[in-house]
């Protein structure tokens, strides 16, 4: 039987018609993995609408427990240097 690898990091990423507009923080967190191709990488997943559109794009981290609105990819950057 084959193990199930699962992720140390995670990014949830509200989906709903207000946040999925917004792409830039994905492709970002892609092109980190692409350029750290040896080194850990960083999963993603969409979640459905989060109800919380005023804050739109809304990011959930793991595993620290961080929720980001008005995500951009400097709030995720700097989000990420102080891991």
């Amino acid at each position: 039987m084959s193990k199930i690898a699962f992720p140390s990091k995670a990014v949830f990423m509200c989906n709903g018609s207000k946040c999925g507009k917004h792409k830039e923080v994905k492709k970002y967190i892609k092109q980190l993995n692409k350029e750290n191709d040896k080194e850990e990488k960083i999963e993603i997943f969409k979640m459905e609408c989060s109800n919380r559109c005023k804050g739109a794009p809304i990011m959930f981290y793991q595993p620290e427990n961080i929720w980001l609105e008005k995500a951009d990819v400097d709030s995720y950057k700097n989000l990420i240097e102080k891991q």
